[in-house]
């Protein structure tokens, strides 16, 4: 935790890509850009200097977060500790698009409250939960048609997880009650007791109040049914 929000990695390393995470504090590669700049870095996943940002950074999310939530981050990042961290370069074997999408010039804010409009910009720009519980493709991943499916694996000294299935399907939570899906999101653990596997980020989760835990389940209900990916 010394070296929180410095950067390191690689976060993803493949013959494809190999991806470092920048240093976001004062002391980084965000040091000289203005406000508006490092917004627009977020967002859209452009540099001050015009250079696309790579994967894994989930800009087709990002893109989605509200004005005010934006400069929420903005301004939590400038209070930042300055920690000197040098990161190498990311390095992509795989043509970047020359954008993730047209300018974003305005997201409002979606009312706070236990409600599943809400939970699915919790579940989407806010925690990106549904990046990692949608299979992935080689354009990355696959919202359409697959949304919520699972499947995506994640290899790491724990060995390689799987991201479940969050559909209202038989496959995904349709036994569950909201309490053992809150259990599950917030502590990391099954119905029958045993501990769920890293990455996913359960003392994060933790954190939320119960609305907004609350709007996350009421919206994963919604979810259309589908059967487990099996690639």
């Amino acid at each position: 935790m010394t070296l929180e929000l410095a950067g390191g990695g690689p976060v993803i390393d493949d013959k494809m890509i190999t991806a470092y995470a920048p240093n976001i504090t004062p002391a980084g590669e965000i040091a000289g850009w203005s406000d508006a700049e490092l917004s627009r870095a977020i967002r859209e996943g452009i540099r001050p200097d015009g250079t696309l940002i790579g994967p894994p950074m989930p800009f087709s999310l990002y893109k989605g977060l509200s004005d005010t939530d934006l400069a929420a981050i903005v301004a939590f990042l400038r209070t930042l500790k300055p920690i000197e961290h040098t990161v190498p370069k990311s390095v992509y074997n795989i043509p970047l698009p020359p954008a993730y999408g047209p300018p974003v010039t305005h997201v409002a804010d979606i009312p706070r409250g236990p409600t599943a409009e809400y939970g699915a910009y919790i579940a989407g720009p806010i925690a990106h939960c549904l990046e990692c519980h949608t299979p992935m493709g080689p354009q990355g991943p696959m919202y359409d048609g697959h949304l919520g499916q699972g499947g995506f694996e994640f290899p790491g000294p724990w060995g390689t997880s799987v991201s479940a299935n969050l559909t209202s399907g038989d496959d995904g939570l349709k036994s569950f009650s909201d309490t053992q899906i809150a259990d599950m999101i917030t502590k990391g653990v099954k119905p029958d007791g045993t501990r769920m596997l890293p990455p996913m980020p359960y003392a994060w989760l933790a954190k939320m109040t119960p609305d907004d835990l609350q709007a996350v389940i009421l919206y994963l209900r919604t979810l259309p049914p589908l059967p487990d990916y099996k690639g």
